[in-house]
């Protein structure tokens, strides 16, 4: 019985650790000058990679007070990754056409 009680909690203990320590990943393309979803739903410690598909340049940065990043100029086909440091909601915009607005919900 106690050996069926630990492999038991071993099993369940492992399944939470391994779901824990690996992170998701989002990708949200700019396209027409707009990011292509409004919402991106994450979890602390994902990443979220925004992919240049315009033909001139984005540049992707957040003044929130949940995570603040600049990530800086990038022409197309070139991507730049965040990974996501606490929970909140994370308003994102670019600097170059600021029209383009979304946002990242991160929950634990």
């Amino acid at each position: 019985m106690k050996l069926i009680s630990r492999s038991i909690i071993a099993l369940a203990l492992s399944a939470a650790l391994g779901s824990h320590a690996m992170a998701g990943e989002h990708a949200v393309s700019q396209v027409k000058k707009a990011f292509t979803v409004p919402v991106v739903k994450a979890k602390v410690g994902d990443k979220v990679t925004f992919k240049n598909d315009d033909d001139f340049a984005h540049n992707v940065f957040s003044l929130s007070s949940v995570q603040e990043f600049d990530l800086g100029s990038y022409k197309k086909g070139e991507a730049r990754t965040v990974t996501l440091a606490k929970e909140g909601t994370i308003e994102v915009e670019c600097a170059i056409h600021p029209e383009m607005k979304m946002k990242i919900e991160v929950s634990k």
